[in-house]
């Protein structure tokens, strides 16, 4: 299967690559447009060009070359498994396994360090400052 996989990605490539280079060949419809008001050349303005070339033929088959190969690798890249029958609400729903502790804080944080318990925090007997002199209202 791997080998289907890399001729039509090497199809499509090669599709693509000719399609430029072809639509970089052909002159645009505009360049005739320039020639109808002075010389005459064109045949009409904005009528019929008459019948499709060889380029522009090659280019729409290059065209369709490249969407049919695109078309195919989405369907060859589609790997996932089918279910048999049913639909999507027919299916048992699957729960995820409850967390034990909920973490918090660098605890989620990956390669963190885990935090120590949280304990009161020591108070000093004599305040090291003289703030603790201001009166309270």
């Amino acid at each position: 299967m791997n080998w289907l996989l890399n001729v039509v990605v090497m199809i499509q490539i090669l599709a693509a690559l000719v399609m430029i280079g072809l639509v970089l060949v052909q002159h645009g419809k505009g360049a005739d447009m320039g020639a109808s008001f002075g010389s005459g050349a064109s045949g009409s303005l904005f009528g019929a060009t008459g019948s499709a070339n060889f380029l522009s033929r090659s280019t729409a088959v290059c065209a369709a070359v490249f969407f049919i190969c695109t078309l195919a690798l989405a369907s060859l890249s589609n790997d996932r498994s089918r279910p048999s029958t049913g639909s999507v609400l027919d299916r048992p729903v699957s729960s995820a396994p409850a967390a034990s502790v909920p973490l918090s804080g660098a605890a989620q944080i990956p390669g963190g360090a885990v935090p120590a318990p949280a304990t009161t925090p020591a108070v000093p007997a004599v305040p090291a400052s003289g703030a603790a002199a201001i009166p309270k209202n």
